[in-house]
């Protein structure tokens, strides 16, 4: 029988807690769970929080964490599963940026090293005590790690940009309304 190795250990306990965190949090957006506002409350954060479709911004990163942090605790498809919880963690490092970057002041600090701790998984592997391993690596190959990485980052560079553009635009917008109490209308744009 083979020792332990101390590095398949340490991925283990690292991808089960990372996984656990990213699952919890994704289950508060999706069914509520652990005092979360479900779908409908997500919805309504996410529009407030300038994601459009809200609905649709509400399902992704709720699967991306839920989803992701599951299969990073299980070693399921790690390449995949860190790409996902990294996409959604810069959804939220997009929304927290403004804050700086410690969690105390409202910052990017805890979304940024979930997501980067995501990442490093999905890269890395998920070592023997998992069940990518049990599976000989069928869900865990190089082209799967290139396939995940490129297409998460398209899709959250996709939405965070949108998000940037839909908020620029209302700024704009609301700049350019007149001040109550002056005269005059202001023609929108025809877009």
């Amino acid at each position: 029988m083979a020792h332990p190795n101390r590095r398949d250990l340490g991925l283990l306990v690292l991808r089960v807690g990372t996984g656990a965190v990213l699952a919890a949090h994704g289950t508060q957006k999706l069914f509520g769970w652990f005092g979360g506002g479900g779908i409908e409350g997500t919805t309504h954060g996410m529009e407030a929080m300038g994601f459009h479709p809200p609905r649709e911004a509400a399902i992704a990163a709720g699967l991306g964490e839920a989803g992701g942090g599951a299969l990073l605790a299980l070693g399921l498809a790690t390449p995949a599963a860190g790409a996902a919880a990294a996409g959604a963690m810069a959804g939220a490092v997009s929304v927290h940026a403004p804050a700086g970057f410690f969690a105390q002041a409202g910052g990017y600090e805890y979304p940024a090293f979930l997501g980067f701790t995501a990442a490093a998984i999905g890269i890395t592997g998920a070592g023997r005590y998992s069940l990518d391993h049990a599976t000989g690596h069928v869900l865990d190959r190089p082209w799967v790690v290139a396939a995940a990485f490129l297409g998460s980052a398209v899709a959250a560079a996709a939405v965070v940009g949108r998000r940037a553009q839909d908020r620029a635009a209302k700024a704009a917008a609301t700049e350019a309304e007149p001040d109550s109490g002056t005269e005059g209308t202001q023609e929108p744009d025809a877009d």
